[in-house]
């Protein structure tokens, strides 16, 4: 070449001697002959070589003009384009100049709005069709060029871009990489660096780029990906890239851009969750979880010992790696629902995990997933949460109770996925209910909360409701249904106690008035959460009242048994919005408010409701309820629609008051379901205290029909129908006559089937009535039941082997003697308040009876019914005893001394009612305790009250048993023993009081005494201080605080023991050949004689007086011997 440059025609020479203008006039043109030639242009190609090289001198690659440099880079593009595939620069140092210069121009693509945008795209466009940066491959420092343009193009892409624009950003990357030896890992950097969050979402087109053009070359950069990662994750290099730190958040990216990507580094993944760093098998869990749980992954299923090892992570030491494992299986649950069964035993383990968080997040996964859908979640998982609603934490309590609340109220109330998933569910409604018999009150209170707004929402309308109630009771299983009745027989009792409270507040001020009113908030507190906080809470609410009548009066409105449901709802918020604070977001004391008030709320029942009520079991009755689309038969829906009436008639008697409601009751009467009739007997004799004189119509209805059921119905529809009359009317006298008359001269003992039902009605008018039918029923007691029913067997009964008959194998004479029982029973319930010599002679009587001895079908029935004076109704076993002896201790209706009766539970060969009846024992010391703590009088009755003097009591009652009859005997010993320390063990828990040196002193106050009931008998007081022997030796064998001294002195009954003698006896065990061991209680197993038992069956109708009542007909012997025998008869025969 000659040096001389040829110019297009028209186009003067390019120097730095003319102006920009001028230069970008001429550029313009140069840039449209390149534009127009071609690569056959071989002449054209030869004359412009020199202006190629002239356009890639340092003057023109570092103008300071942009339009002048956009030009020139553009006339280079087609330069490279043109004389492809050589370009006409042979300096690689120039190449790479030129190069350089282009990529920076492409920055230009960033503004389209611009003028020269055109020029630009073209620009890319040229470049990326001709592959032009393929040349730089030749150059040793290609990779800097290539970094550059990267970083450029990712950096200008926005989205006021076109899809062309992205596609040549594509074409011109991708080639670099495909055609390529390899990337680099500062190249690979360049791309990734998109991908991190923070980048990603600052500019979400160049997140996009990076995706697709990993995508387009996944097959050449996934040896790069797998390299980079080695690197970091296996060999811990993480100076090779500045975004080592960022390798999870990558693989993530990765992984949803193309998991092929990612075909080696998973392996890599496996070996990290075996990391021995607990924060790095974590921050590992974490990306898996979202790898495995994302919706299009097919992860788990295409690399099982991966997902096997992961699984394996929610058994890991640290915790919140299993808490991260539980949090991930709620998205796996939802969207791999395949998976689930892989995930079932993993999350049955952790349901039972120590940490509180993780019980709670399994929870919260099995939860979720089934909210989403219900088929995403079997029974096994179902059952992880219902077992959680008894943990031992309130917070996973919580959560699990709320949780199935809402599965209930969408699948079941709601009806949201069809019949199948409600059934489903269905035991849901059971499970919420029985939690009501746990002892915390805040399990009660969510119950309360679940129920008013789950199973039975308080915000329908009244006839809604009342459906969802009346089909909801008859589903429910029978354990359900009692807690539900106690439930509101809970919150009718905290309303009186508020209408109590209320009452006191209009007395006048007085010492008496304060203590009442102290009192009874200490009560009330009691049935608030946390019972210590809410007691300076009521307080407070009880000054509030105290100083505002409004606030009085809306209150009295609430608990007022006329106040309507919505007038409740109004009462509420008003007296909420009195007692909040706008300065006090967070106000505990109105939250403890709320709870009391959501607690007395008649949010459910109201006489509207009882009529809607009342109506359904009407259709029910008449067939045209949707009795059978609810799941239940129409028989079904009557008898537990009844049922449901009579325990709300109990709660809101008031809200029954109306002709249509009674109405309906009388048409139950009248049908021939004897449950049926029953239930609405009870019904208006709960209710119909104005029948008579506001409802003279249903008055005179009624009166024959109670009559009819009294003569002739069943025993239970008698005695409700005798009580019935007794109850609503002010001629009752009249009443109870016309039944009794008829009855007593119409008893006939030869047709014994007929007996049953007069006998129960006779029974219940004498003890109602008992002045006015005193004479009269003296002479049926007389000559009818003692002499000719009781006295003479008219039948024989054939043994059946068996420890107990239903009624329905028992002749009808046994039933008939057994009701005859029960009214001699109630006979003398009735004249409790009477002295009477009959009353003496008829104790005697059950006494001999009881003694006597008979077969084990019939007469043993008769002999159990016996001990009715003593104890309470049971069935036949011994653990329905303890039951029942429990209820009548538990509310304080039976003297300590019957609490002595459960250290004979230790012999029971049963171990699960050995648990139970010291589950009932635990029980009834508590609330000795508890009522002896706050009631302040209670210190002067302790002698009846304090637990620890149920040890003299136990102690006599050892000494009585019939199976201890030699004191040197060590079998008996170990029995006398095992007896002793089932009672002591619960009395020992704790050391309250020095309470262990108070019950040793009183065992060795018990040497220094006779048994009071045979005092002169030195055998019988041999046994006593035998057991006391036995008694100090356990005390002092399971306590190291015994020797203290005792507090005070303790009083022994004397009903059982004289008074203290000087001289002590001497211990009597000290002849005892064989160590006796007071450790550790053995199951007893009698060696001889067959096991039998017997059954006590007492009067429902049983009072506080019932203790007293013994003590004023018979003798302290009398006492003993009849209670000894059932005793016997329960727990030895």
């Amino acid at each position: 070449l000659d040096g001389k440059i040829a110019y297009p025609p028209g186009v003067k020479e390019i120097t730095d001697k003319i102006t920009t203008d001028e230069m970008i006039k001429r550029l313009k043109m140069v840039v449209k002959t390149f534009m127009d030639m071609d690569q056959d242009s071989e002449d054209e190609k030869q004359q412009y070589l020199p202006l190629a090289l002239h356009l890639a001198s340092e003057f023109f690659l570092r103008n300071p003009n942009k339009d002048v440099r956009l030009l020139v880079a553009c006339c280079l593009a087609d330069i490279f384009r043109i004389y492809a595939p050589e370009a006409p620069y042979t300096s690689h140092d120039k190449l790479k100049d030129i190069f350089l210069f282009i990529t920076r121009q492409l920055k230009g693509l960033e503004d389209t709005k611009s003028p020269q945008f055109n020029r630009y795209f073209y620009l890319l466009e040229n470049l990326a069709w001709v592959k032009s940066y393929n040349i730089c491959f030749e150059l040793e420092d290609c990779n800097e060029i290539f970094i550059q343009l990267f970083r450029t193009l990712f950096s200008v892409i926005n989205n006021s871009h076109n899809k062309k624009v992205q596609m040549h950003m594509l074409d011109l990357m991708s080639s670099i990489i495909m055609e390529g030896d390899g990337v680099t890992q500062e190249l690979l950097d360049s791309i990734l660096i998109n991908l991190i969050p923070a980048h990603k979402n600052l500019n979400k087109q160049s997140f996009d780029l990076a995706k697709v053009l990993l995508k387009r070359t996944v097959q050449t950069i996934e040896a790069c990906i797998a390299n980079f990662f080695n690197q970091v994750l296996v060999l811990g290099r993480s100076s090779v890239s500045d975004l080592s730190e960022h390798v999870f958040d990558l693989i993530q990216e990765l992984f949803a851009i193309d998991p092929h990507l990612l075909l080696s580094v998973m392996p890599q993944l496996e070996f990290k969750l075996k990391s021995n760093d607990g924060e790095e098998r974590l921050a590992v869990v974490r990306l898996l979880a979202k790898l495995f749980g994302s919706k299009d992954s097919d992860l788990a299923t295409q690399n099982r010992p991966l997902w096997q090892c992961f699984l394996g992570r929610f058994n890991d030491i640290h915790v919140p790696v299993r808490l991260e494992s539980v949090k991930f299986a709620s998205h796996c649950l939802m969207n791999h629902p395949d998976l689930a069964k892989d995930l079932t035993e993993y999350l049955k383990v952790r349901s039972h995990d120590p940490e509180e968080a993780i019980r709670h997040d399994v929870i919260v996964t099995i939860i979720t997933a089934a909210k989403r859908d219900l088929a995403l979640v079997n029974d096994q998982l179902l059952g992880f949460v219902r077992e959680r609603t008894l943990d031992k934490r309130w917070r996973v309590r919580k959560e699990a109770m709320m949780g199935l609340a809402q599965l209930y109220k969408k699948y079941c109330l709601h009806g949201e996925a069809g019949k199948e998933a409600a059934e489903k569910v269905s035991w849901i409604k059971d499970k919420l209910l029985h939690i009501y018999y746990q002892n915390s009150i805040d399990d009660k209170l969510l119950v309360e909360k679940i129920f008013a707004q789950y199973l039975v929402p308080h915000n329908l309308e009244t006839e809604e409701r009342m459906k969802c109630l009346y089909y909801l009771y008859a589903s429910l299983d029978p354990n359900a249904v009692k807690a539900l009745n106690e439930m509101w027989k809970c919150q009718n009792m905290l309303r009186s106690h508020v209408r109590e409270l209320l009452d006191l507040h209009k007395q006048p001020t007085s010492e008496a008035n304060c203590s009442a009113m102290f009192g009874k908030l200490m009560t009330i507190a009691k049935n608030l959460p946390d019972p210590g906080k809410a007691q300076d809470f009521v307080k407070k609410f009880n000054q509030v009242l105290g100083d505002d009548e409004k606030l009085r009066s809306q209150l009295e409105l609430l608990i007022s048994p006329t106040c309507s449901c919505k007038q409740a709802d109004v009462c509420v918020r008003e007296i909420a919005r009195k007692l909040a604070n706008p300065k006090q977001p967070t106000n505990p004391f109105l939250e403890m408010v709320k709870f009391l008030l959501e607690r007395i709320a008649p949010v459910h029942i109201d006489s509207e409701a009882i009529s809607a009520l009342v109506k359904l079991m009407n259709k029910s009755i008449e067939g045209t309820a949707d009795d059978e689309e609810e799941g239940v038969s129409p028989d079904t829906a009557i008898r537990s629609g009844l049922e449901l009436l009579k325990v709300l008639s109990f709660t809101h008697p008031t809200s029954f008051h109306s002709a249509e409601t009674y109405e309906s009751l009388l048409q139950c009467l009248r049908m021939e379901d004897d449950k049926v009739a029953e239930a609405a007997i009870q019904i208006f004799r709960n209710t119909g205290h104005k029948i008579e004189t506001d409802l003279p119509q249903i008055r005179s209805t009624l009166i024959p029909i109670l009559h009819q059921k009294a003569k002739r119905g069943t025993p239970h529809q008698a005695k409700q129908a005798v009580h019935c009359i007794h109850a609503i009317f002010t001629n009752k006298e009249v009443q109870l006559a016309q039944i009794f008359e008829p009855l007593s001269r119409s008893l006939n003992a030869d047709v014994p089937e007929q007996l049953i039902t007069p006998l129960v009605s006779l029974g219940h008018i004498s003890m109602l009535a008992p002045d006015q039918f005193a004479s009269p029923m003296k002479s049926v007691v007389a000559n009818f039941i003692v002499k000719d029913l009781l006295m003479n067997d008219r039948s024989t009964g054939e043994k059946n082997g068996k420890l107990w008959s239903p009624d329905e194998e028992v002749s009808p004479e046994v039933l008939a003697k057994v009701q005859a029982i029960k009214l001699l029973v109630r006979w003398l319930l009735g004249m409790k308040n009477n002295q009477s010599k009959s009353a003496n002679s008829t104790l005697r009587l059950l006494s001999a009876m009881l003694v006597s001895e008979g077969d084990l079908t019939e007469q043993k029935r008769i002999r159990t019914y016996i001990g009715t004076i003593y104890l309470i109704n049971i069935e036949c076993l011994r653990q329905i005893f303890a039951q029942k002896l429990h209820k009548a201790l538990v509310k304080l209706l039976l003297p300590l001394e019957y609490m002595a009766i459960f250290a004979l539970c230790a012999k029971d060969p049963v171990k699960e009612r050995r648990a139970h009846a010291r589950q009932c024992l635990l029980k009834n010391i508590s609330i000795r305790r508890e009522y002896i703590k706050q009631n302040p009088m209670a210190t002067e009755k302790l002698l009846s009250l304090l637990p620890e003097y149920v040890v003299p009591y136990m102690i006599h009652l050892l000494a009585h048993d019939p199976d201890f009859t030699r004191s040197q005997d060590v079998d008996q010993l170990r029995d006398i023993k095992e007896c002793l320390w089932f009672m002591l063990e619960v009395l020992m828990t704790k050391n309250e009081n020095n309470s262990h040196a108070f019950m040793k002193k009183m065992a060795e106050n018990i040497k220094l005494t006779k048994d009071a009931q045979s005092p002169d008998e030195s055998k019988m007081n041999e046994k006593l201080y035998t057991v006391c022997d036995v008694a100090l030796c356990v005390i002092n064998s399971k306590s190291a605080l015994c020797n203290a001294d005792s507090p005070k002195d303790p009083v022994l009954p004397m009903k059982f023991f004289t008074q203290p003698e000087k001289p002590k006896p001497a211990g009597v065990l000290g002849a005892v050949n064989k160590p006796l061991s007071a450790t550790g209680r053995k199951p007893y197993v009698r060696s001889t004689g067959a096991e039998t038992g017997s059954n006590i069956n007492v009067n429902s109708e049983l009072n506080p007086s019932t203790g007293n009542r013994s003590r004023q007909f018979f003798s302290p012997l009398v006492f003993v011997t009849i209670t000894h025998y059932l005793v016997h008869l329960l727990f030895f025969t």
